[in-house]
């Protein structure tokens, strides 16, 4: 038998076990979930040593396979790193369970009641790279919200994700459910990943997390539904009608309070009419953090050591200390440009005109739009979700941080006592 179709079929055992599983997890009742996450957490503490030591396995081949810093920086478990696995599970074992609840129930003129109850998505399927931490964070999210999961980390971290798998199965377990609601895919072979994503009859919705070149591969084979978002090109806009000392500080604050996050600003516009007393007080607040401006003819003429901006910077998530300025002449301007320009992420306007900024919420089309703040605000944790399974940009099912309710569906319940339909 080829290589091939050993991998082909354990992921179709993997699939078949999760598909089983989750039919028990729907019906899980929130205490046994949650006790299964309390459980999880404490297995955790009580391995420490054990977590540690296969981590520093994965970070001793990392080394050895020459990664980089960056990676070994996110492939590493720290012992804080795995007290906040279990402090983060615990978390979401106090947030309300979403499973079960019926909105909008009606009497129609017939007599039957008719609303929408909110059921699990069924299997998820998790492809993500380096942080073996995803592994709990992935499998809490899902636990919680009746879903079972099959998790694919990178290759890299296979030996932490299967230390802190052994802890969520006998978590699991512990709990009364079943083992197989979580799994972690034992093998590094990408083929793997190639059936995931093609399993339709397991797995009901992929998520992944990880860099441009994995999600554009993911989001081209797969016959799955996919919950994702590829860059994060986020405007902050400057209105002239903006309160000067906001404006500067939501947009300081946007580019410079991590640089290598998705909702990150990465290109300031700036109204013509408020340019010259924002500009230069803005500019040498990135000076001192060394952020390198790139900008429009109209902003560098207000800027004399600024770079040129070419149109591939409008475009470019940097992820890094730099940062695209354009001088506009209007709202409309500016909307328009994020039109063409934008990842359709996160984009934010600072103005003190109520009719500006309901146009710019109701005009910009992106899965977050914010009205004198940070784009750094556009994530699970600050928007109250407790936690996120990832970010879409998409527009069906989820958009924006994914979080409990983002990883259920619903569907229509009618209620009637005989009632028949005349």
């Amino acid at each position: 038998m080829s290589e091939t179709r050993d991998i082909e079929q354990y992921m179709q055992g993997l699939g078949r076990q999760a598909r089983a599983a989750g039919r028990l997890m729907a019906r899980a009742e929130s205490g046994a979930k949650n006790s299964a996450l309390h459980a999880i957490a404490d297995a955790i503490l009580d391995r420490v040593d054990a977590l540690a030591e296969a981590n520093a396995r994965d970070m001793e081949a990392g080394r050895a396979n020459e990664l980089e810093p960056a990676l070994l920086d996110r492939l590493e478990l720290t012992s804080e790193r795995i007290q906040a696995m279990a402090e983060g599970l615990r978390q979401i074992a106090a947030l309300p369970d979403p499973v079960g609840g019926i909105s909008d129930l009606n009497y129609r003129p017939s007599g039957i009641q008719v609303g929408r109850m909110r059921v699990p998505l069924g299997v998820v399927g998790i492809i993500y790279e380096s942080r073996p931490n995803v592994t709990a964070d992935a499998a809490g999210l899902c636990l919680k919200s009746g879903n079972a999961a099959i998790l694919r980390g990178g290759s890299e971290a296979l030996r932490s994700n299967k230390a802190i798998a052994a802890c969520i199965r006998d978590g699991l377990e512990q709990a009364g459910l079943p083992g197989d609601a979580v799994q972690v895919v034992a093998t590094t072979d990408r083929e793997a990943v190639g059936s995931l994503i093609t399993m339709s009859e397991f797995v009901d919705v992929i998520v992944p997390r990880g860099g441009k070149g994995l999600i554009e591969r993911i989001s081209r084979e797969a016959r799955v539904p996919v919950i994702k978002h590829l860059d994060g090109v986020c405007h902050v806009y400057i209105d002239d009608r903006a309160d000067v000392d906001k404006a500067v500080r939501v947009a300081f604050n946007a580019k410079t309070q991590r640089y290598g996050t998705c909702n990150t600003m990465e290109t300031l516009l700036v109204h013509a009419g408020i340019a010259e007393q924002v500009l230069p007080s803005l500019a040498a607040k990135y000076r001192e953090e060394g952020v390198e401006l790139r900008g429009c003819a109209r902003a560098r003429a207000l800027i004399a050591d600024m770079g040129e901006a070419t149109e591939a910077d409008w475009a470019e998530e940097y992820l890094a200390p730099v940062l695209a300025v354009r001088v506009v002449d209007d709202l409309d301007q500016a909307m328009d440009h994020i039109a063409r320009w934008s990842s359709a992420h996160t984009e934010s306007i600072v103005t003190e005109d109520f009719s500006r900024a309901r146009r710019f919420l109701r005009e910009v089309d992106s899965s977050s739009v914010m009205v004198n703040a940070s784009t750094r605000f556009a994530d699970g944790f600050e928007y109250g979700l407790g936690a996120e399974i990832g970010i879409s940009t998409d527009k069906l099912h989820a958009r924006g941080p994914v979080g409990l309710e983002g990883l259920t569906s619903q569907k229509w319940v009618v209620l009637g006592d005989g009632h028949v339909r005349g």
